[in-house]
């Protein structure tokens, strides 16, 4: 019997009910993003099988503090997977080194292990593909419901500012993701100047 699948079926059912409908970019979606690249950046990383099945947890459980908060929601998404995870039999040791992948995805991010860098990158692994720009469109959508005056200039200047700070922390990702984020990095650039 997989144990993984009585977990994910729990926890998209959980997101797909109970997230708020403006979080356009921290939905189903993007959990369901997050773990299809932490399974790819894994292998890539040479992962070994009982170590991945902890990091796919961890991908599952990241933002599911959203459906408590906005604030804090990593600290909130780390009470809700120990409670479930303990029902499902995972052990406590399991259960810590599951969290502290979690927190790894907190900004500005600072893994602490192998692991926790492999779900920091699958969580922003976006930032150095061709779908940059759809998923900065939809994060932009969600500010806008806390922050209405929130224009397309000042999203921009965010944004340059963010991927100008932001490293990578694979060599997976150092090397295939980087270039890319460098060019999106660039076109946003080109955004600013132009209103300038």
């Amino acid at each position: 019997m997989d144990k993984f699948l009585p977990i994910y079926k729990k926890v998209i059912s959980n997101l797909e009910q109970n997230l708020p409908l403006w979080l356009h970019y921290h939905c189903p979606e993007h959990t369901k993003y997050v773990l299809e690249k932490v399974i790819y950046i894994a292998k890539m990383e040479n992962l070994e099988e009982n170590e991945l099945f902890l990091l796919k947890i961890a991908a599952l459980y990241h933002d599911i503090g959203f459906i408590i908060n906005r604030e804090e929601h990593e600290k909130l998404s780390c009470i809700i997977a120990t409670k479930e995870l303990k029902e499902f039999g995972l052990k406590p040791e399991e259960i810590t080194k599951i969290c502290e992948m979690m927190k790894a995805t907190e900004i500005p991010q600072n893994p602490t292990s192998h692991l926790a860098a492999i779900l920091a990158d699958a969580d922003l692994e976006y930032l150095g593909t061709d779908d940059f720009f759809h998923w900065s469109e939809k994060l932009y959508l969600e500010l806008l419901h806390y922050q209405p005056e929130l224009s397309q200039e000042k999203w921009n200047e965010i944004q340059y500012d963010f991927i100008s700070k932001h490293s990578y922390h694979t060599s997976y990702c150092r090397q295939n993701r980087e270039p890319k984020k460098l060019e999106n990095l660039k076109l946003i650039e080109d955004k600013l100047k132009k209103i300038k």
